[in-house]
Parts: structure tokens; sequence; C-alpha cells
């Protein structure tokens, strides 16, 4: 591996901190977050809610909360995720 690759420099957008919509914020907490610590907030909340299919743990199944911010889908994959979470940061 080169040393530019090794000094790769972190994305400035994702180290932003965006506003979370009601929806996302009953999970995450209102105040604005950047996108790592949203997805960071989101696992925690799934993992302390039991909330992954233990049969496939790549399927999130939502809870009222989550059904709000993944467009009122039961389950998604996680890496839907992030997809639902664009609409709901600003």
């Amino acid at each position: 591996m080169t040393e530019t690759k090794a000094a790769k420099k972190p994305n400035p957008a994702l180290a932003k901190p965006l506003q979370p919509s009601s929806e996302l914020a009953a999970v995450v907490g209102s105040s604005p977050l950047p996108r790592t610590e949203v997805v960071s907030k989101v696992w925690e909340y799934i993992k302390a809610n039991n909330l992954q299919n233990p049969a496939n743990k790549r399927e999130i199944m939502a809870d009222e909360k989550l059904r709000a911010v993944f467009d009122g889908k039961d389950k998604v994959s996680m890496f839907e995720m992030n997809k639902h979470f664009a609409r709901h940061l600003a």
C-alpha cells in the first residue's frame, strides 16, 4: 500500500453535522449529528431492541420508530438503511 492511500483524508461531507427529521430524531436524538454518528446510533438502537433478523443478520426488522424512518416498510436490508437516512437528514 502506498503512503498516500494509508493517509487517506476523511470525506468532509460525512463529518458535517446534519439535522435529523422528527422521525429519525425519535431514534438518534434531536441534535445535529454527522452521518457516521447517525448510523452508529441507529445500530445501537437496533441491537438494544433486538431488531436484527436472527435468521438473516443483514435484515433489520422495523419497530414503530424505525418504520417511520424506513417509509413504512416492516424490514429493510442493512445496505438500504443509508438510502432511507438520506431523506431524514438536512
